[in-house]
């Protein structure tokens, strides 16, 4: 048994600092070992009690009869480096430590989180600054969470690991609350040893486990959680995560615009997209998608019936379902009939969408029949019942219904309770009916379904063969042509061009490149050129000496520096305007593609992929991320348009991960804008450039 495993479920457990007063945080772990029936041993360590809960108590690790599976300790962060020595020394192979006081609280408290992980040895450690986890499938609880009061929690399939502690608590209550079980709960908090991707990884193989819950504060190894994720697709684990932090506050100031459209939560919107983690858009999903995923049914198409004995509450389902673009089509002409048979009299309000049973009254025959319709219905995917006031006075009476209805299908069969009936939710969310107090719920829940359905697990990022780095190279913030240069290199085409000084060079350049051309100001401090009057567009060899003046008194007037440099550069009509870029985030390598030009940051149509160390892009990766641009019509024949250079474009952005990965921690940022992707057959131009360079040395690949 590895030591991830005997954390889980150890055989043997000492309490280190156990209280004989069960109202003290430190005396409930053995309290609720014993209440919730675990089998095993269990030591408590208190120098000044003898016993506790009727147990022999030890005077220290020390006076242990043998090393305990799993330590506990629950002492002040300052002795509870000591113990965890000791019971590393003693060859125990998992602690867990509760106390705050690490990393957490500043720089004196990252030191002794590193001596606490000196302490441990080759011992395993979950925290510190946790609340411990709950083992629920086994009913081991090493946690002093006042969730475990409860009498009562039920098992399941849904795995917890939050980097919060007080979340876990949170979390076993609420399902508990609505009949929802549970198999683990983890808080890996501080993560000084095992994070989060330990127990995905582990969680992964465990039979008992069939989806896993993230609540994430910041992911501390980006690859480490990659490898865990791709393994839990693989094996048909779905992953819901749900991520603080979403606000844009904190993005940090960028010259491109590239680092303002890819903020780190945009980044981690891309990284779960790629390894198929769905994200929960608020606290709530955290529970509800999860519980429609473990119930085992699939989902295989748009078309929901509703089933209804309130007007209300069906609108506000159908409405909440269109919303997420799910259909509510009425029954076919056969299910119709059917629905009408189970009605006495000529009343036929059953041929609808939602389909309402208030006028048959709510008979368990017609409920069970209707249900059994709707399942059998060829026009659905899924059904939808809610449940209306009768569910406070017949708690059971939905459940009944629906019970007998759902071997014969393995359609989704949800159910909305709209009136405050905690029993009737309970119930049916028992008889394997996933149930929600909210319409949103409802929605979200089938649309979490649906996205494990159609979500392709990305696998197509890999090691193309990447060309050297240039022999010298710049560094800090290259002008456009330097930057333009190094895209060159590495298979990026970019426009003609030439580097000028005077008027009459200027002419020169404009009569060589066309007769209409741009010319631009050339500045390494200078990025957005155009708002300094920097670019001016569609000159000719006549007047460009003229505008290089003219740009010369106007760039001194709005920075204080008179330009020495310019470029002349041909100019590029028709094609699609798009941005392409490159932005290190704490995730790793982020990679952009977006409708370009100089309203980049008021569109925000962006798409991005998160490259793992040294990975590039493939052709079908490439692909991928541009048919996610709203503006993908537009390169895809569009009303007619001409079809733009899509070949062309997936070369460049591949050959533009290609630079990425070779320049390694030596490029800090990197951004075309525009590239202008040109009619099928007349390639890509890469039209302005940015790139910063820092001075350390490259990265081997």
């Amino acid at each position: 048994m590895n030591a991830i495993a005997q954390l889980l479920s150890p055989r043997s457990v000492a309490v280190v600092g156990a209280s004989a007063d069960r109202s003290k945080t430190s005396g409930k772990p053995v309290h609720f070992l014993l209440k919730h029936g675990f089998k095993g041993e269990i030591y408590p360590v208190n120098p000044r009690v003898e016993t506790v809960e009727g147990l022999r108590c030890y005077p220290s690790i020390g006076a242990l009869p043998k090393a305990p599976d799993v330590g506990l300790v629950l002492l002040g962060a300052e002795r509870a480096n000591g113990a965890i020595r000791e019971l590393s020394q003693l060859g125990t192979k998992a602690a867990i430590v509760l106390a705050s006081g690490y990393s957490e609280t500043g720089e004196e408290g990252a030191r002794r989180q590193a001596e606490l992980r000196e302490a441990a040895g080759s011992m395993r450690l979950l925290g510190p600054n946790t609340i411990g986890l709950v083992n629920v499938t086994e009913r081991i609880p090493l946690s002093p969470s006042g969730a475990l009061e409860m009498d009562e929690f039920p098992a399941g399939s849904i795995a917890v690991v939050s980097q919060s502690g007080g979340i876990l608590g949170a979390l076993l209550s609420r399902a508990a609350g609505r009949g929802i079980g549970l198999s683990k709960l983890i808080s890996t908090s501080n993560e000084v040893d095992l994070e989060m991707a330990d127990f995905i990884d582990h969680l992964v193989d465990d039979p008992a486990t069939s989806v896993v819950a993230l609540y994430i504060e910041s992911i501390r190894d980006a690859d480490r959680f990659r490898r865990a994720a791709l393994k839990a697709a693989g094996a048909g684990k779905p992953i819901v995560a749900y991520k603080t932090g979403r606000s844009e506050a904190g993005a940090r100031a960028a010259s491109s615009h590239t680092g303002a459209l890819a903020g780190s939560d945009k980044a981690y919107d891309a990284f779960f997209k790629q390894l198929g983690v769905i994200r929960a858009e608020n606290f709530s999903e955290l529970l509800d998608i999860p519980v429609m995923l473990s119930n085992g049914r699939k989902l295989r198409g748009n078309r929901v019936a509703i089933l209804t004995s309130t007007g209300g509450a069906g609108t506000l389902i159908s409405d909440n379902l269109g919303l997420l673009g799910f259909e509510t089509p009425p029954p076919d002409a056969a299910t119709a009939e059917r629905l009408r048979g189970l009605m006495s009299g000529d009343q036929a309000v059953l041929d609808r969408n939602p389909i309402d049973v208030t006028l048959a009254g709510l008979q368990p025959n017609v409920l069970r029949g209707a249900i059994e319709a709707l399942l059998d219905s060829p026009t659905y995917d899924a059904v939808t019942i809610i449940v209306g006031s009768s569910g406070v006075a017949q708690p059971e009476l939905m459940a009944d219904a629906v019970k007998p209805c759902l071997a014969s299908s393995d359609k989704p069969v949800i159910a909305y309770v709209s009136p405050h009936a905690p029993q009737a939710a309970s119930l049916l969310t028992a008889h394997g009916v996933p149930t929600f107090t909210t319409p949103e719920s409802c929605a979200v829940a089938l649309d979490g379904l649906r996205r494990v359905a159609v979500r392709a697990v990305a696998s197509a990022t890999g090691r193309a063969t990447i060309k050297a780095v240039p022999a010298e190279l710049p560094t800090g913030g290259l002008d456009e042509a330097e930057a333009k240069a190094l895209f060159t290199h590495y298979g990026v085409p970019c426009t003609r061009e030439r580097v000028v000084t005077s008027p009459a060079e200027a002419e020169a350049a404009a009569d060589a490149l066309g007769c209409r051309v741009v010319l631009k100001l050339l500045s390494r401090e200078i990025t957005h050129k155009t708002e300094v009057g920097g670019v001016i567009v569609g000159v000719t060899p006549d007047t460009i000496g003229a505008a290089l003046i003219r740009m010369t008194a106007d760039v001194e007037t709005k920075t204080g520096t008179m330009p020495t440099r310019f470029l002349v550069q041909e100019m590029v009509t028709g094609g699609q305007e798009l941005i392409l870029g490159f932005n290190r985030d704490p995730l790793g390598a982020v990679i952009l593609l977006g409708a370009g030009g100089t309203a980049t940051e008021l569109f925000k149509d962006t798409a991005m992929r998160v490259l793992p160390p040294g990975g590039v892009l493939t052709r079908e990766e490439a692909l991928s991320l541009a048919q996610e641009l709203k503006s993908w019509p537009l390169l895809d024949g569009y009303r007619g348009r001409p079809k733009a250079d899509v070949e062309a474009l997936l070369a460049a952005i591949v050959a533009f991960s290609g630079m990425v990965a070779s320049l390694g921690d030596r490029l800090i940022e990197a951004e075309i804008n525009p590239i202008f992707v040109l009619a099928k057959g007349q390639g890509v131009r890469a039209a302005d450039g940015v790139l910063v360079l820092a001075g350390n040395a490259v990265r081997e690949h």
